[in-house]
């Protein structure tokens, strides 16, 4: 059977779950807990939710609310972009810091129902507001914008996780998705391996969340569902490894110890440095 081009990856159903998940793990930490680091350089747990707060209030004020931005007039490249979303977020999050936790929780349990009613409102398949650019597109399906939006819930929750030492969203039913959504940066970031017509890459990820996928060369590349026995390469990671990877959790040097790439060498080392986020 030839490999099949990925289904839509529907993630909007997920959101109450992770919300509740998040919601009440911090109804239970200390005031000492919401002080501790993160892997978000700079950032406490506290400033990771007040991160979060703030990306629900901008989608719903300028997405579902149509506010307009005249700031944004001036950006014109990839760069201006990211630089722009990284002084908005330092400044959201240093006013932030005169809310309290409990303002906090109470407004981001306001904030997930409302833009979870919001992507329930949107045709899954319509052009979305906010292309993935990551995905190297200039215009996304809304289920793909959702799903961007539901990896970087579920990135972030992991690291306040980790800064208090509780148990992740490791499960299937969780994770799962968010690999899926970020294997689909795949094929932008091999746009310029050239191969010849019906190449195939192996992409073998183990654990609960895992899979297999596979690139497949047709003229450009194409992220499938399945593999074949014959592929020339075969790249084997972990379900914890892949989220790292996607979100900048490992250096280059920790992805190579971590990934085992079998076959051609060549067609396996651009997995080291895919990354699935904006900044």
């Amino acid at each position: 059977m030839n490999p099949q081009p990925l289904e839509p990856t529907i993630t909007t159903p997920l959101f109450p779950g992770l919300s509740q998940a998040l919601l009440s793990l911090l109804r239970e930490l200390s005031a000492s807990d919401w002080a501790k680091p993160t892997v978000c350089p700079g950032w406490s747990v506290q400033d990771l939710v007040a991160h979060l707060l703030g990306g629900n209030l901008g989608r719903l004020s300028f997405q579902r609310d149509r506010l307009q931005r005249s700031d944004m007039a001036s950006i014109t490249t990839h760069a201006e972009l990211i630089a722009w979303i990284n002084e908005q977020n330092a400044g959201w999050v240093h006013a932030a810091r005169r809310m309290s936790a409990p303002v906090l929780i109470d407004f981001l349990e306001l904030t997930d129902a409302q833009l979870h009613a919001f992507f329930q409102s949107l045709p899954p398949d319509a052009d979305a507001a906010i292309a993935v650019t990551w995905a190297g597109e200039t215009t996304s399906t809304n289920w793909f914008d959702i799903g961007r939006e539901y990896t970087e819930k579920w990135f972030h929750q992991q690291h306040i996780r980790e800064a208090v030492h509780k148990p992740g969203m490791a499960e299937h039913q969780w994770l799962h998705p968010v690999i899926e959504i970020g294997l689909r940066a795949l094929p932008y970031h091999y746009r310029a391996i050239d191969a010849a017509e019906d190449t195939l890459i192996t992409l073998q990820i183990e654990g609960p969340a895992g899979g297999v996928w596979s690139l497949l060369c047709q003229q450009q590349w194409v992220l499938c569902a399945n593999s074949r026995a014959d592929a020339q390469t075969k790249i084997t990671l972990t379900d914890d490894t892949a989220w790292r990877l996607f979100s900048k959790g490992l250096t280059q040097q920790e992805a190579q110890r971590a990934i085992i790439i079998t076959g051609n060498l060549a067609l396996g080392t651009p997995i080291w440095d895919l990354v699935a986020i904006m900044a």
